[in-house]
């Protein structure tokens, strides 16, 4: 390839151009290599060297020679010497260039055959296109069929920032084309190093119509080390799924021992697709799993998950589990989205923890919701109806309540905007409650309820202040299949409210450090008045005491659901201050307290006995980010009577870039919990730019969560590893720990080789990190800065 050098400038006033109009709108067109490989991830790049871009003021037209116009434009050929016959051969010597479009070929030597339209470059070839580019000694191209030959190539495709060499590439059309003697890496070798990995082919085989890719005589090499070989190995040749054998995933974990799946994907259609294979594990034999995910239209989707393994030799029974989901917007204001969930026994969840990903693993969800919503002149109506029903997982060591099921819910909603300002809203609703789990000693009653909930209300607000009077009325009926602690079975009952919230806004400007603050005094009352009706005789369906935080203290109820109304005749008094950036207009810091206090005793609680405190507990709440790196989240709730605190959340977080996170939190409720949770992301060893090869050159982090009870002085939970990222390649070596029972825990161990620009091998961790890991970032996520580095072209 040629050379820039400070005295061609004395020779450029004897270079001469050669625009050739030429009728080939093929490999010369702007979008004539678009078919060339586009892999599916990017990373580091195996360097081609560029070649300057001449100065087109540098010399003047020698002459032109014209064919039919191309509808890619002319192309333009540029050389220190040219010689041309019309309608004949044309011989281009000495820095030749030629250029149409987005495409780019240089040569020392390029002869042009016009009958056959064929152009034939020699020595330090360079041919670039759409981001992807080959250098090679010699080239022949035919303009009209588009087919050629790059003899020693060493390509680059700028799509996945990978490449490779070979001893020959000919192509059929922009299309099709064949490589032989092949190797791919996205990995830049040092001199004379091989890179990390590296694909090696006896011939390669692209189809990008078909988007078929078939490689023979394939091996993987990583480190130096052969592992995984091939005869042949078939890949969809774009971005575009294609049917065929994904890489096999390894699992180890301390019930099922070793395990290997190997999974087949299937594209039945552009809209739908199924993946599907055996695992074989070291103890409990071969079980299969599959997925199918289908798409019906925008908005409009689903998959169904499975798992089936007929004989378990650790238990000696089959095992499976069923997971399907479905969501569907399909326009006009109609929503509706079911999902199932189901096991074979109640230890599967301790078995088999990654088959069924729940944050309620022994709560398994089998619902059914739809919803159909109208737009009114002042508001809007929906109508809504739902069936939701549980599988429960139960330990005898740890048993649950099993929850009530609805079979079915019918419901409408509607929120009406009123003359003067008025606010209508109305809830009505028909629910069916039974227990389909009903564990034994369990007497709770099932039954029908029948409930609306309506409220008018009336907002003012100005630049100081605001206040919202409110008026509601809930009612409920009850029709239940066994006597209620009264002896009925029918029972009825309506509760009005009044409520008055409101508050005021001051403002000030101070400073902090130099900085420019606003900060605000925001006091706020709220007043309940709830009349005491009689309640305990009534089962409580989807009734719980509300989680008693900045939010819920100013709430009318202190229960959540329909079926109980707490009496009150309240106040609730707080103020909170906030502290804003001037410049970015970031909420510095925030504190607030507040404090309801009764006029009565009150006879609605969640023990039954009426309780004569005047006073609940104070709530103190801050949270902020003091620095762009730093942001912290309390919560105290005292306990006045007893001078100690009933619940206290300190958390914390540092985050000083990308890939750098630390978090903690320290958690404590009187007489039942005590823990402490750490979590992070950070880099311990950085070896002075990825995406070099060596084992030295990456970037080691370390990765983890820690849930610890002071209580039982343990660790209960944890995730802990490591990832490297050399930017080529990734390797996370990852193990999770999850607490099964009083003393039982399952350990799983993950482990996945990333290969930047070809694919992964081994069992993913990601999911599993982003889930446990606060602010945890992908080492490959470009919208945080991502490590691997791009050749600049």
């Amino acid at each position: 390839m040629r050379q820039s050098h400070s005295s061609s400038s004395r020779l450029r006033p004897s270079l001469c151009r050669l625009s050739l109009h030429l009728a080939a709108a093929g490999l010369l067109g702007g979008g004539a290599l678009t078919g060339w490989p586009a892999w599916a991830q990017s990373g580091a790049a195996i360097p081609v060297p560029p070649t300057p871009a001449p100065d087109p003021a540098a010399s003047a037209p020698f002459g032109t020679l014209t064919a039919t116009p191309s509808p890619d434009g002319p192309a333009q050929l540029t050389a220190r010497r040219v010689t041309s016959v019309l309608d004949g051969e044309s011989v281009a010597e000495g820095e030749v260039e030629l250029r149409r479009g987005g495409l780019q070929l240089t040569a020392d030597h390029l002869r042009y055959l016009q009958p056959s339209q064929l152009a034939i470059a020699q020595g330090h070839v360079f041919l670039r296109s759409q981001g992807d580019r080959y250098t090679g000694s010699a080239a022949q191209l035919h303009l009209d069929t588009n087919a050629g030959t790059v003899t020693e190539p060493t390509f680059f495709f700028g799509k996945t920032q990978a490449g490779g060499r070979a001893s020959r590439i000919d192509f059929d059309n922009p299309q099709r084309l064949h490589a032989y003697d092949a190797s791919y890496s996205s990995c830049r070798p040092e001199e004379g190093a091989e890179p990390d990995w590296v694909l090696r082919m006896d011939q390669l085989d692209l189809d990008f119509d078909k988007n078929e890719g078939r490689a023979q005589g394939a091996v993987l090499h990583f480190l130096g080390v052969p592992i995984l070989a091939a005869p042949v190995m078939t890949f969809p040749a774009t971005s575009a799924a294609k049917s065929g054998l994904l890489p096999p995933t390894i699992s180890i974990d301390s019930r099922g021992g070793f395990s290997i799946a190997q999974p087949y994907y299937w594209r039945l259609a552009p809209n739908y697709d199924l993946t599907l294979g055996p695992i074989v594990s070291t103890r409990r034999d071969t079980a299969l799993q599959g997925e199918f995910r289908y798409l019906l239209g925008p908005n409009d989707e689903g998959s169904i998950a499975a798992h089936y393994l007929p004989y378990d030799e650790t238990i000696g029974r089959q095992r499976y589990s069923v997971e399907a989901e479905h969501y569907a917007a399909v326009g006009d204001g109609l929503h509706y989205e079911w999902s199932y969930q189901d096991a074979s026994d109640d230890s599967y969840w301790k078995d088999f923890s990654g088959m069924l990903p729940s944050l309620t693993p022994r709560l398994l969800s089998q619902s059914f919701k739809a919803s159909k919503q109208w737009q009114l002149d002042r508001g809007d109506v929906t109508l809504y109806a739902g069936v939701q029903g549980w599988r429960t997982l139960q330990d005898v060591d740890n048993p649950i309540t099993v929850p009530y099921e609805r079979a079915p819910q019918l419901g409408v909603h509607l929120n009406l905007g009123l003359p003067q300002g008025l606010d209508f809203s109305l809830e009505t609703e028909a629910n069916r409650f039974v227990l389909a789990d009903r564990a034994a000693g369990d007497d709770r009653a099932e039954g029908s309820r029948v409930h609306a909930i309506t409220s008018l209300s009336r907002r003012f607000d100005s630049g100081w202040g605001w206040f919202t009077p409110k008026a509601s009325l809930n009612s409920a009926s009850y029709s239940t299949d066994q006597p209620m602690a009264n002896g009925r079975q029918h029972a009825s009952r309506s509760i009005p409210t009044l409520s008055l919230d409101s508050g005021l806004r001051f403002e000030r400007d101070v400073s902090w450090f130099g900085a420019g603050l606003s900060q605000t005094l925001e006091p706020r009352l709220h007043y309940v008045l709830t009349p005491y009706r009689d309640q305990s005789s009534l089962p409580t369906f989807d009734t719980a005491a509300s989680d008693f935080n900045s939010m819920s203290i100013y709430q009318d109820n202190e229960f959540t659901g329909v079926d109980r109304v707490s009496d009150e005749h309240q106040v609730t008094l707080g103020a909170t201050t906030r502290f804003i950036d001037d410049q970015s207009g970031i909420e510095r810091l925030r504190f607030g307290a507040a404090q309801r206090f009764q006029f009565r005793d009150q006879r609605v609680t969640t023990s039954g006995t009426p309780s004569t405190k005047r006073a609940s507990d104070l709530l103190l709440f801050a949270s902020g980010q003091l620095t762009p790196a730093w942001s912290m989240d309390t919560l105290l709730q005292y306990n006045s009577d007893i001078h100690s605190s009933e619940r206290t959340i300190l958390s914390t977080r540092y985050h000083p870039g990308p890939f750098q996170t630390v978090s903690g939190t320290y958690r404590y409720a009187r007489g039942s919990s005590e823990q402490f949770e750490l979590g992070f992301q950070w880099p311990l060893y950085h070896g002075g730019g990825t995406g070099q090869s060596g084992s030295c050159h990456g970037t080691l982090y370390g990765v983890g969560r820690v849930n610890y009870s002071m209580k039982d002085q343990k660790v209960t939970d944890s995730v802990a590893g490591i990832e490297y990222d050399a930017g080529c390649w990734i390797l996370r070596v990852v193990n999770k720990r999850q607490s099964t029972g009083q003393s039982e825990t399952t350990q799983r161990w993950m482990i996945q080789l990333e290969l930047t620009g070809l694919s992964s091998l081994g069992t993913n961790p990601l999911q599993v990190l982003k889930d446990n890991i606060p602010g945890y970032q992908l080492l490959r996520d470009d919208k945080t800065g991502a490590q691997s580095t791009s050749e600049t072209p």
